[in-house]
């Protein structure tokens, strides 16, 4: 078994860092190890009869964090909260070309198709992302992402419709692959929980090829 990236844990809760490429739990069609099998033989080494509940789930190729409940109780407490419960959830991301505004907040109506693809659809449910350049070349511009909803492929649709796919996302109109990745991560979250006073900051490093790309030359 890998060595597990825990970046919180206490009594209730389980919160890992998620590499890209890493299934978060099994599907039907692959059976291949996951985070959450991960994470289960963590907590049974400490006691057989522990289990852990996913709570929020990331793309396989985004990594960044991912929650994980030691009991079912606070597992539907925090999915049936999650928007409240979710504070803040940072992510960083690369994208293709030169991104013109600095700060800006999209706002689509997104819904998915029976090919598992997501787009833009007037009978959608919102979707609201925020996003703000932290650097950028004529190649690509490095963004610090905020979502106030929880949509699935949110991020990856969003900076799609305006022109600048995530770098590495061939599924919505990436041209280019230069780390052999898609370029995101689930970098901050602060969380709070019903038995905690203060919410809970969390915090992941993205990884450094993300900078890498949109230094001042660029690749």
């Amino acid at each position: 078994m890998k060595k597990l990236k825990i970046l919180y844990e206490d009594k209730q809760l389980l919160i890992l860092e998620k590499s890209s490429g890493e299934l978060t739990i099994s599907t039907p069609k692959e059976k291949v190890r996951t985070l959450y099998a991960e994470a289960s033989a963590y907590v049974k080494k400490q006691y057989p009869k522990n289990k852990v509940f996913i709570v929020n789930r990331l793309d396989r190729e985004t990594s960044g964090i991912v929650v994980f409940a030691k009991n079912e109780e606070i597992k539907r407490y925090l999915q049936a909260n999650w928007d409240t419960c979710a504070k803040q959830r940072e992510y960083i991301g690369v994208v293709e070309g030169m991104v013109k505004k600095d700060k800006e907040t999209l706002q689509y109506f997104l819904e998915e198709d029976s090919y598992l693809k997501v787009h833009v659809s007037k009978k959608g449910k919102k979707a609201i992302t925020k996003y703000e350049v932290i650097t950028k070349n004529k190649n690509y511009s490095l963004l610090k992402i905020n979502i106030l909803t929880g949509r699935k492929h949110q991020i990856r649709v969003s900076l799609s419709e305006i022109n600048h796919p995530l770098t590495g996302d061939k599924k919505y109109g990436a041209k280019k692959n230069p780390i052999g990745r898609l370029a995101l991560h689930a970098s901050t979250l602060i969380l709070q929980v019903p038995y905690l006073k203060e919410p809970i900051l969390v915090e992941s490093k993205p990884p450094k090829e993300f900078y890498k790309l949109c230094e001042e030359k660029g690749v």
